[in-house]
């Protein structure tokens, strides 16, 4: 088993800061046949719920699991305040052990989480409690960090204070994980996704690095307040417009059971 790190108190700052996927993804995948309103989903590594409860916004039963116990209260929170609690349910549990039943769900999520889990061990709980002919969507949703703009000086800055960063100068495309769909025994194993570019303000940008696994995932809260002084200083300095535009790129890989 391996899951996220439990940020405890960064939670709040991940719900409210971090922009989930945008609407265009869930099209992408209602285009492909992968949604519609009525079937049942399972969302591994489900953290806050965001893509749970955005299924569970598009008619969707969800259940989200997650082996982080606060992530999962903030996911319960979250779905009641936005209205699709009785949807979405949370509940701890690992991925590669999930505790569903067999053959349960059309539909199983992991957004932004692959590469926290042991993958053949997820791929292989995935297609268990898929019915035949359901699919495992594998999707992340991050920033482009393009010379000279703000998410390119902002990892500069995580690299500064947390050196052992690993995820750094990412291109957000994910193309090995077809590999670990296929030797689960998945079929018609497609890919989908598109670059747009996310709105936020100084604030939200902060917050949203605050609660990151290379700067509230890894640091001790007095460094993170030194870091998160410090990323202020920068956008001021170098990005003086508020909001601020950072460059994203959406991604998706999937396969029928």
């Amino acid at each position: 088993m391996t899951a996220g790190p439990d940020w405890g108190a960064t939670s709040a700052d991940y719900a409210r800061h971090r922009q989930g996927f945008p609407d265009r993804f869930y099209a992408l995948l209602a285009r492909e046949g992968l949604l519609w309103p009525g079937a049942r989903a399972l969302d591994l590594g489900t953290g806050t719920g965001a893509v749970a409860r955005a299924l569970a916004a598009r008619g969707l039963e969800v259940v989200g699991i997650d082996a982080s116990r606060g992530q999962v209260e903030a996911a319960r929170r979250l779905a009641a305040q936005q209205g699709v609690a009785e949807r979405a349910r949370f509940a701890e549990g690992l991925a590669e052990r999930s505790g569903q039943a067999a053959a349960a769900f059309d539909l199983v999520t992991a957004g932004q989480c692959w590469h926290w889990f042991e993958r053949a061990l997820a791929a292989a709980e995935a297609r268990r409690v898929l019915k035949p002919g359901g699919a495992l969507v594998i999707c992340h949703h991050d920033w482009i960090p393009r010379p000279g703009g703000v998410a390119h000086a902002t990892e500069w800055l995580i690299e500064a204070h947390n050196p052992r960063w690993p995820a750094g100068r990412g291109s957000g495309f994910y193309p090995a994980w077809a590999t670990d769909l296929a030797a689960a025994g998945f079929r018609d194993i497609g890919f989908g996704g598109f670059d747009h570019d996310a709105v936020y303000a100084k604030a939200d940008w902060r917050g949203r690095i605050r609660a990151s696994a290379g700067v509230g995932g890894a640091l001790d809260a007095a460094a993170v307040a030194r870091f998160d002084a410090e990323l202020a200083a920068l956008l001021e300095a170098r990005f003086p417009q508020d909001p601020v535009t950072v460059p994203h790129r959406v991604f998706a890989i999937w396969g029928f059971a």
